[in-house]
């Protein structure tokens, strides 16, 4: 006894696998659906008994199929599409396990599946990662199914949709629109085909955003593309990759680096200089916390900007933020960088006054540069010497970075900083910093303009 199921393509004859035309050829029996023996009745022979069933008796024609198999007959179930895709043969399958009692020769025979005859006529939609998702909540519970829409929308799957609407599971659709909308840009585009390789088959190019749900009916397929996916005459173009090759040069991982970055900020309270130094301290350390960690006065990147640019000083607390800043943009516009920690005159001055070396390091700076932009990445106790002599008004720099990392007396330090509104600062607040942090923001102030 052999039991076949076949699947017989979206409808259209041409659209008929010549395996599967093989196969009806030796049908003694054939069972599936009334609505889809109009097109294979020319190729089952005229022998073959013919069992038409309703659309919802999936169930009820696998047990038929089963049931009816004797030694010496032939039993074909027929499946729209593909008979292993929302088809027939699970079905099958599922029943004849539990039937240990028949020794049935099973096999599956593929067939076009309709997704895949609408790419054909879409032209080439599917040209990245996709899936396909049933939303018919007959046999999946509808929580299953939204899982399986939140997935493929934030996964940015090109999708299509099975079984999308009907006169009673008309919201389902909508449904996914609102959910797709929330990930995916509204100008998306997206394809209705109804009836594909049928007679009287349309396909409409719209938008997510557009999408007319009541126009889409059992008889539809619905197909959403991927962020990358365009519309080109009347096609849909998927690019098999994100981009045209993958970033290679340093400046090219750079700037795919910042878009990335870009992406993902969420602040709306910052300037567009305040925004472009976050992103550089993110780039920087891979952190995103760095955007609420970030506080900015007086316009402070922007005015560092024009100084700089002209010949400005830079004073670090530490070497490591010195070598930090670009060596390029000091050599370009003839700008400054000095650390006096090492300076011979810091160890007499700090073992006099009762100083840490970060401390006298400043305090020499302030002496030497009283304009300069006074950049601290490492020691709380060196910004705490830049905060007192602001306030005693012994200099008048450019500004302060205040981004000192660790956890004695670093939330304070900073704290101290942000309330002296005299010069702008950058100050990261808590105990994150350091050195790359507090050299990615001078860097950030350099090239704000250059973005």
């Amino acid at each position: 006894m052999k039991l076949s199921v076949v699947g017989i393509g979206p409808g259209g004859r041409d659209y008929i696998l010549p395996v599967a035309q093989q196969v009806l050829a030796t049908a003694d029996i054939a069972i599936g659906y009334s609505y889809y023996f109009q097109f294979v009745e020319h190729l089952l022979p005229p022998h073959c008994e013919c069992i038409g069933k309703d659309l919802t008796e999936e169930e009820a024609r696998a047990v038929l199929a089963v049931n009816r198999c004797e030694p010496g007959k032939h039993v074909v179930v027929i499946s729209s599409g593909d008979a292993g895709i929302y088809a027939m043969a699970s079905l099958v399958y599922q029943y004849a396990s539990t039937r240990t009692d028949k020794h049935i020769d099973l096999q599956t025979i593929p067939g076009i599946s309709a997704f895949i005859a609408a790419a054909g006529k879409l032209g080439a939609p599917l040209g990245h990662d996709f899936c396909c998702i049933s939303l018919s909540d007959l046999m999946t519970p509808w929580p299953v199914i939204e899982k399986r829409i939140q997935a493929a929308a934030i996964g940015d799957f090109v999708t299509s949709l099975y079984n999308p609407r009907s006169k009673k599971r008309f919201w389902q659709l909508a449904r996914f629109r609102e959910l797709f909308l929330q990930h995916r840009d509204p100008a998306t585009p997206v394809a209705i085909i109804r009836q594909v390789t049928r007679p009287d088959e349309t396909i409409t190019i719209t938008t997510l955003g557009d999408m007319n749900v009541e126009a889409v009916d059992m008889f539809s397929l619905v197909m959403i593309g991927n962020s990358q996916t365009y519309s080109f005459k009347n096609y849909l173009v998927t690019p098999r990759g994100y981009m045209a090759r993958k970033p290679a040069s340093g400046q090219e991982i750079q700037d795919e680096s910042f878009r990335q970055i870009a992406a993902q900020l969420k602040r709306q309270d910052i300037s567009e200089a305040d925004r472009w130094a976050i992103m550089r301290c993110i780039h920087t350390t891979a952190d995103f916390e760095y955007e609420d960690l970030y506080v900015s006065s007086n316009n402070a990147i922007d005015h560092w900007h024009d100084y700089l640019r002209n010949g400005g000083t830079i004073v670090t607390d530490v070497t490591m933020v010195q070598a930090g800043i670009t060596k390029d943009f000091i050599k370009r516009y003839n700008a400054n960088v000095y650390c006096y920690l090492n300076d011979e005159a810091v160890l007499p001055l700090a073992e006099k006054e009762g100083l840490t070396r970060s401390q006298a390091g400043m305090r020499i700076a302030i002496e030497k540069h009283p304009d300069a932009l006074f950049v601290v990445g490492n020691a709380p106790t060196a910004l705490f010497e830049l905060c007192d002599q602001l306030q005693e008004g012994k200099f008048t720099p450019a500004g302060i970075i205040g981004a000192p990392v660790g956890f004695v007396n670093v939330i304070e330090s900073k704290l101290k900083l942000q309330a002296l509104q005299q010069v702008p600062y950058v100050i990261i607040r808590g105990r994150k910093g350091g050195s790359n942090v507090a050299a990615s923001i001078v860097n950030a102030a350099f090239t704000v303009k250059d973005k």
